[in-house]
């Protein structure tokens, strides 16, 4: 089987050669360090020859992105504008190890989110993609390879409106102003939608996904009751209209203990969640208990593990082998690999990641 053939029947619970085997990667830094320990990236492939995927994740962004602009800087921080427009100030030793610090967001009220959208949420996808853009869709859909659709950071109705507002304004809103909570909901169904549109004239991605990470370690940040109120109905909008364009898989991420709000994923027409993130206490076993094979799953193997060693590893791959036998499942690490992952274990992870996947 090719990739995507591989891809396509194990999401159809199907008969597969071997299920797919997706690498993760690292962090930058944990590059730095596989480097320090004899990684030498143009010879040696990182993936261990992991099956290929088409992943389109950056085509939602604000655009034009914002100005990079330093406000302030010491030897220990920099507080900057990301390309978002959010004002954050983060460690310069560990940019990507640390949280940042989000100090000011780029949306107040109706009037600033309705000027921002306007100046930097349209659908142009000349702009956004290239200006060949139609012949380059239908170059990576003419390959072998599954094609993946991601509307990152702002293609959701929970995380991109805190990208806009920060999460505690946001969870205020909803009661406080609730008709604006939907005003921009419903720009960003318009915003998906235009897109795809124009991406599903050319070409049929395998999936689209939405981007929300709503959850942390033991809870949702809003109550399922209002995810069903209000992001349902706008989710079951965009789910409609791109599966009656022809796409068969629609996912969605979101870190942190999610598992409340899977059901009415599920009822808006979702069927993969992923990334199912262990520390927070989700299990691809007992959802495939809870909720059958209606749920897609990717993820789920806790990357702490992969810090630990071999022990650590296969005992974790072991956990997770009922789930990669009920089919319905591609296994990989619930977040890419941070710097406590020695090059050795990462290779060790691969080498048994395949193994357990039946190749």
């Amino acid at each position: 089987m090719n990739d995507r053939e591989r891809f396509l029947a194990c999401m159809r619970y199907q008969p597969v050669d071997r299920v797919p085997v997706y690498a993760t990667g690292g962090w930058p830094e944990t590059h730095e360090r596989w480097i320090s320990e004899g990684w030498d990236p143009d010879t040696f492939d990182i993936t261990c020859g992991a099956d290929k995927r088409h992943w389109f994740s950056q085509w939602f962004f604000p655009h034009p992105p914002f100005e990079h602009k330093v406000i302030a800087e010491d030897d220990m921080h920099i507080t900057y504008v990301n390309h978002e427009g959010i004002l954050m100030r983060e460690r310069k030793d560990q940019p990507f190890s640390s949280m940042p610090q989000f100090i000011k967001f780029p949306v107040v009220n109706r009037e600033e989110f309705r000027s921002f959208w306007q100046e930097r949420m349209q659908p142009n996808l000349t702009e956004r993609i290239g200006p060949d853009w139609q012949n380059q869709l239908k170059a990576w859909r003419a390959e072998p390879i599954p094609m993946i659709v991601m509307s990152d950071r702002w293609g959701g109705f929970f995380g991109p409106l805190r990208n806009m507002v920060g999460v505690e304004t946001l969870c205020q809103l909803f009661y406080d102003d609730p008709a604006f909570v939907e005003e921009m909901m419903d720009a960003n169904a318009d915003m998906i939608i235009a897109i795809m549109d124009q991406i599903l004239d050319v070409v049929v991605p395998d999936v689209y996904i939405f981007w929300e990470d709503m959850a942390y370690k033991t809870a949702p940040l809003i109550s399922p009751a209002l995810v069903r109120k209000y992001m349902y109905p706008r989710y079951r909008r965009v789910v409609d209209f791109v599966r009656g364009r022809g796409v068969e898989f629609v996912g969605l991420d979101s870190d942190g203990f999610s598992e409340p709000l899977i059901p009415i994923w599920l009822d808006a027409g979702i069927n993969i969640a992923y990334p199912f993130e262990v520390q927070a206490n989700m299990d691809v076993n007992r959802a495939r208990k809870l909720f059958g094979r209606d749920l897609l799953m990717w993820g789920g193997v806790d990357k702490r593990a992969l810090a630990e060693g071999p022990a650590a590893i296969d005992a974790e791959l072991e956990r997770v082998r009922p789930a990669i036998e009920s089919g319905g499942y591609i296994p990989y690490t619930d977040h890419s690999e941070p710097p406590d992952i020695s090059f050795a274990n990462h290779c060790y992870y691969m080498e048994k990641l395949r193994e357990v996947c039946g190749g």
